[in-house]
């Protein structure tokens, strides 16, 4: 039988009383033929022992159980920029620590076809004596995405790992797990969209250093919200910069760069919206942010197959 809602009327000793002939007993406001001597300690409702549901005194009914359920939720303590507390602040961090290890034990194995294929690319022929072209131009948009899970040596994944390690916990605790998800992917795209953009179209970039550098920029706004002492992370950050515009080492600078203005832009969106427009800051932030790199990503496509 389907559950019934209570009945419109008073509550109260009285609500849901319907005697039967010669019994003095209330009947249960959800299931009406069944007589019962027992009431629900909140609303006083009487409910029969299939409705009765065990409570710290007495029993509830099944209404109020489910109302205090909802409040519960809704009192449940928040993060910095809105979202829930977990007991486990790391588990997205550890994640996309997973992801970038096995992409780069896949990497080892399948060796150069598979960086070929999910690097960043932005237009080149597919061979010398192939008139087919691959890229993102071509169609190939995941390579925004992919390329960012990608590592050929193992002292760049350390380093991305290493620094993912160090900075994912601190944010994912502070936004919290579907914004810190948001952030880093994000960051990731706006690093392939700057080197799709400013790169030569037929230069192979990959790397999670677009979304690790804007994990270090939301850091510094973090911790610039929080009033904590910036000098570490800056120092960080500036000798990261240094090294990645060090001529010979051949670093995608534009994606470093790129990931370091997303994070930051959207880092501030989430800890300094006002919390009675909170969602409507962060969520159109975002939102703003991956309009731009679809802009962008779109008329460099047109240039460069016009």
């Amino acid at each position: 039988m389907a559950d019934q809602g209570p009945p419109e009327g008073p509550r109260g000793p009285d609500a849901g009383r319907s005697e039967h002939p010669g019994s003095g007993l209330a009947v249960c406001y959800r299931h009406p033929e069944r007589e019962t001597g027992i009431r629900c300690t909140r609303c006083e409702r009487p409910i029969c022992p299939d409705c009765m549901v065990d409570a710290s005194v007495g029993y509830h009914c099944p209404e109020c159980v489910r109302a205090a359920g909802a409040a519960a939720r809704g009192s449940r303590p928040r993060t910095l920029a809105g979202g829930t507390v977990q007991a486990d602040p790391r588990l997205v961090t550890k994640i996309l620590l997973a992801l970038n290890l096995i992409v780069f034990i896949g990497v080892l194995g399948a060796g150069t076809p598979l960086v070929r294929d999910l690097a960043m690319l932005g237009y080149a022929r597919a061979g010398a004596w192939d008139t087919s072209t691959i890229g993102v131009a071509s169609g190939e948009w995941y390579r925004l995405l992919t390329s960012a899970f990608l590592h050929q040596q193992f002292w760049h994944i350390g380093f991305n790992m290493l620094a993912l390690w160090f900075l994912g916990p601190n944010l994912e605790a502070a936004l919290g797990r579907a914004r810190f998800l948001t952030l880093y992917l994000l960051s990731a795209l706006a690093g392939s969209t700057l080197s799709y953009l400013l790169a030569a179209p037929n230069q192979l970039s990959l790397g999670a250093s677009g979304a690790i550098f804007g994990l270090f920029g939301a850091m510094a706004v973090l911790l610039r919200r929080l009033r904590y002492d910036m000098r570490p992370i800056l120092v960080l950050l500036v000798v990261n910069l240094v090294i990645t515009f060090m001529p010979g080492l051949n670093i995608a600078w534009q994606a470093h760069l790129g990931g370091l203005i997303a994070g930051a832009v959207i880092a501030w969106a989430m800890v300094h919206a006002p919390r009675e427009r909170r969602a409507l800051v962060q969520y159109g932030t975002c939102a703003a942010v991956g309009l731009v790199l679809l802009v962008a990503c779109v008329l460099r496509t047109l240039h460069l197959l016009g």
